[in-house]
């Protein structure tokens, strides 16, 4: 009988890959806080996390290659789709929308979350070892 890892690890797998994106695009954020006209991204990880869920329960998606040059699409769809602008709670002079304070919480956040999310992978691990060597 094989195991099947899609199976055997759920969502924390995929979970754990948005929110190393999601890390990627805060820290962006926080890097340009300084910068004219810098507009604020975030991604809404239930929201992407849910797309994702739906998509694996009705099989999936492909994507059509014409040519071999190609570049093989990888993470989150197309491109940015998934990536909002995040609306200013104060308007600056300089038309940044970046507010550090609340990018640094919303990293913080991220990161409980994606400690949370490797811990649930790691005892998912820990299980199917047990379970191959018949503990």
């Amino acid at each position: 009988m094989s195991i099947s890892f899609d199976k055997a690890l759920g969502i924390h797998e995929k979970a754990l890959g948005f929110r190393a994106q999601r890390a990627e695009v805060l820290a962006n954020n926080i890097t340009n806080a300084d910068t004219p006209n810098y507009k604020a991204r975030d991604l809404d990880f239930s929201k992407v996390l849910a797309e994702q869920n739906e998509k694996t329960k009705s099989g999936g998606f492909a994507l059509n290659m014409t040519n071999s040059r190609h570049i093989e699409a990888q993470g989150l769809g197309n491109g940015d789709e998934s990536l909002m602008y995040r609306t200013p709670m104060q308007p600056s002079i300089d038309q940044n929308t970046v507010d550090a304070q609340l990018e640094q919480s919303n990293y913080a956040e991220n990161a409980v979350g994606f400690q949370a999310s490797f811990t649930l992978l790691n005892s998912k691990f820990k299980g199917l070892v047990s379970a191959l060597r018949g503990e």
